[in-house]
């Protein structure tokens, strides 16, 4: 088995690369197992802030019992290693394709731990303009409010930073996609992708749409699954969002100022070319929002979530999760 993972944040155009990429041959692809994350946070590497169990008692014993095996920490890799082989060879069994693509964004932010895990497998990094990420995460879970997208989570604050490492340090086989050229120029992009792949060229892959339908996952609930290949014409649509809404534009510049510049030159988006596309876009007129059954279910459940704990919906949802509880109780 072979595995390929594609590091991106959320909403850079992963799922579009996956789905060129799942449309070969050679590569299955499943969306976003995050198979890697939870073993990531089981106290070794990292910790999580609250389990249904002593969490930090257990991270401490696990280390201890690390400690007294064989070959240490190489033991417990390689039981890690079992576990996620195991699953992800049994998925790509179901296939005759040699390579499992796993493009889960969550694997971007425990990068160290998965690089020790898979030292040998293939990442292609999908990187984008940051800001243009940014702007489709908060139009497409948001309804365009950057700032309850940021306070829910701030992506680029986490993302590029940890993505800029892998980029600058190289420590595994990887080769670096950006964004605007695989939309603007997708065959030959694709091809250098199945080349490091080491896999014969499919021009074909453009058209993912023609391989047939795939199973929806959350990657790209708006425009991927709409298309039959890479679109480039909204590739800077972003840009007038910020050139026409000043309090977007402070907090965008609030943002990029809490990145490191050789951050954001790993990228491929250095300070002094990052603010060129929103001064490009000053005369246009600002682009509105994704309108489809999605972004309404987005903006219903931001509505009804939005100080919950103290409107009456909020208590008559407590009291059916009592009930809830108080039944599924084992």
């Amino acid at each position: 088995m072979s595995l390929v993972f594609v590091i991106s944040p959320p909403r850079a155009g992963s799922t579009l690369l996956q789905r060129m990429m799942g449309a070969h041959s050679e590569i299955f692809t499943h969306p976003e197992p995050h198979l890697i994350t939870p073993i990531a946070h089981l106290g070794v590497y990292d910790s999580i802030d609250k389990a249904p169990y002593d969490h930090i008692n257990a991270a401490e014993a696990t280390k201890a019992f690390i400690e007294g095996l064989p070959a240490g920490e190489q033991d417990y890799l390689d039981a890690l290693r079992a576990y996620t082989d195991t699953l992800y060879g049994r998925m790509l069994s179901t296939s005759e394709s040699s390579y499992f693509l796993d493009k889960t964004p969550a694997n971007a932010l425990v990068l160290p731990f998965l690089q020790r895990l898979y030292p040998d497998a293939k990442y292609v990094v999908l990187t984008r303009h940051p800001l243009a990420v940014f702007s489709s995460y908060a139009n497409s879970f948001f309804n365009g409010d950057w700032q309850a997208a940021h306070a829910f989570n701030p992506i680029l604050e986490r993302y590029v930073p940890a993505m800029a490492a892998l980029l600058r340090e190289r420590p595994v086989p990887l080769l670096h996609v950006a964004y605007e050229d695989l939309v603007t120029e997708p065959e030959p992009q694709l091809e250098r992708v199945f080349a490091f792949l080491g896999l014969e060229n499919d021009p074909d892959a453009v058209e993912y749409g023609k391989a047939g339908p795939v199973k929806k996952g959350m990657g790209d609930p708006i425009t991927v699954h709409t298309q039959d290949r890479p679109v480039a014409d909204k590739v800077d649509k972003w840009a007038a969002e910020l050139a026409h809404d000043a309090d977007k534009r402070t907090l965008a510049e609030q943002m990029i100022g809490q990145i490191e510049p050789a951050d954001l030159e790993a990228w491929q988006w250095p300070n002094d070319a990052l603010w060129a596309p929103i001064e490009a876009a000053g005369g246009g007129p600002a682009p509105k929002p994704a309108r489809n059954s999605y972004t309404l279910q987005r903006r219903v459940m931001l509505a009804l979530k939005k100080d919950i704990h103290n409107r009456a919906h909020g208590k008559i949802v407590k009291r059916v999760k009592y009930y809830c509880d108080v039944l599924l109780r084992e």
